[in-house]
């Protein structure tokens, strides 16, 4: 009976045995690196009044740093939603001299320490930077405006959706586009109804990990921002501000409405991305 029990070819086996064990250290993990940070910050802020904590978080120069913040980091990761689908087809469907080049720089942002690369766009696009000479004569100024704080953004964002996008691009088939073409579908048509549902929960992906990593981002953009009150600064460099000047409730205050603005818009990203998903039929 018992050695019958034990090699019963219907009993579950697992590769990684001890849930139990395996659940309670994951679950120790995520709480030192996650969660207790987080709850800090709550924490903190609980210290002041309501009336305090508005004060804080309302005041004009952070309100113009939420604007900036989250406003050029949706802008960025529209623009690379778009550009990241064209870089990631053109990686997969064709073949160019400089290809593996290409696609090797695609990481460069990853390994590119943010400060070198604060540098080196604040470098290029300055009045008198490689393209910012082209561009003053046009009466276009990047570096520290607006403008040069979604150029940072767009710059350390783009990896995120072409590294989602592209697994899916080769595991498509070329045989979709040649049945909607076979049946009478223009290029725009197979792209729009056949292409795009499929690549849509991937692509949206990656447009909710450029924006979190945009809305966070600090040392690329102060370089070129220029960190001007109510014009170019951004909410991270009041969060070190305040913290410089021992201001910690203030600073958790701020970075507790940027964690909860946050979390919303990723939640109902990853809502959309769901609901895709399930209207394509590929959810698991």
């Amino acid at each position: 009976m018992g050695v019958a029990t034990f090699f019963n070819p219907t009993r579950q086996t697992r590769v990684l045995p001890g849930f139990g064990l395996a659940l309670g250290y994951t679950l120790v993990y995520l709480s030192l690196i996650v969660l207790i940070p987080l709850s800090a910050v709550f924490i903190k802020t609980a210290t002041l009044s309501w009336g305090e904590f508005w004060a804080i978080v309302s005041a004009p120069r952070v309100v113009a740093t939420y604007k900036l913040s989250f406003g050029a980091s949706l802008l960025a990761a529209a623009i690379n939603a778009v550009f990241g689908l064209m870089l990631a087809w053109s990686l997969v469907r064709y073949s160019f001299p400089g290809k593996k080049l290409i696609d090797a720089l695609v990481d460069l942002p990853f390994a590119l320490p943010t400060a070198v690369a604060g540098i080196a766009l604040t470098a290029l696009y300055a009045g008198n930077g490689w393209i910012g000479s082209l561009l003053a004569p046009l009466g276009i100024k990047v570096a520290f405006t607006p403008l040069g704080v979604l150029v940072a953004l767009v710059f350390i964002g783009v990896p995120f959706v072409v590294r989602t996008v592209q697994p899916i691009l080769e595991d498509l088939e070329t045989e979709l586009e040649e049945a909607a073409a076979s049946l009478g579908a223009n290029r725009w048509q197979t792209f729009t109804k056949v292409l795009l549902p499929i690549l849509l929960p991937a692509l949206l992906t990656g447009f909710a990990l450029a924006f979190a990593r945009a809305v966070g981002e600090y040392g690329s953009v102060i370089f070129i921002a220029g960190n001007i009150p109510m014009v170019s600064e951004i909410t991270p460099l009041i969060i070190m501000t305040k913290l410089e000047q021992y201001d910690y409730t203030g600073a958790t205050a701020v970075a507790l409405v940027m964690l909860v603005f946050s979390f919303l818009m990723l939640l109902a990203i990853n809502l959309l991305q769901a609901w895709s998903a399930k209207r394509t039929g590929r959810n698991r």
